[in-house]
């Protein structure tokens, strides 16, 4: 099975310069183009079998894109939607930290201001990699639209790295990740390509 794991494109939060997890707020002109570009990229090189994405406005914009570009419809997955960050869901850095700020001790079962736990999390991202990987066809090429944030919780679960590991990858705006599971194995075949991009 390969995964095609891609970022959404820029949003209005990046604009905004706000906290975005759960605030749903839309693509700007260049994340549309991000995705469109995107979309021309996977369509001329990687022959995709189904589109998975975040419900989330940005992810489905940009999974949209992918769809008009290969005629595959979406499928709108929940389980794959950013971080759930709670009360500073939309609000400034500065906001978030007068009024909410980090506790002096976190351990990966806490879950403040109405936020995910760490473990919560993780749960949310096993299960949904589950999901796809034992849903689905074992030959199958798979496109996942979601979030920096979900696509390293997605990464720690595909390689079976501990619950409390720091381990993560840089995703850029509409950046793509090559998974592939063969055989009982996992590897990582490529992180990060913006080619598309130029």
């Amino acid at each position: 099975m390969d995964l095609i794991i891609i970022r959404h494109g820029q949003s209005e939060a990046d604009i905004l310069k706000v906290i975005e997890g759960r605030a749903d707020f839309n693509l700007t002109e260049l994340g549309y183009s991000q995705a469109n570009l995107m979309a021309k990229w996977v369509k001329n090189y990687i022959n995709i079998d189904k589109i998975i994405s975040s419900s989330l406005k940005r992810a489905k914009q940009t999974a949209e894109a992918l769809s008009t570009s290969l005629h595959i419809d979406v499928e709108y997955e929940g389980l794959l939607m950013e971080w759930n960050n709670g009360l500073i869901a939309g609000l400034t850095w500065e906001e978030a930290n007068n009024l909410y700020p980090e506790p002096d001790v976190k351990y990966p079962h806490t879950a403040v201001y109405e936020q995910e736990s760490n473990i919560e999390f993780r749960a949310r991202a096993e299960t949904i990699l589950s999901k796809i990987i034992n849903e689905n066809p074992p030959d199958s090429k798979i496109a996942v639209v979601s979030h920096g944030n979900m696509i390293n919780m997605l990464f720690r679960s595909f390689l079976e790295l501990p619950v409390n590991s720091d381990s993560s990858i840089s995703s850029g705006d509409t950046g793509i990740h090559h998974w592939i599971i063969k055989n009982n194995s996992r590897r990582i075949h490529k992180i990060n390509s913006l080619i598309h991009l130029g």
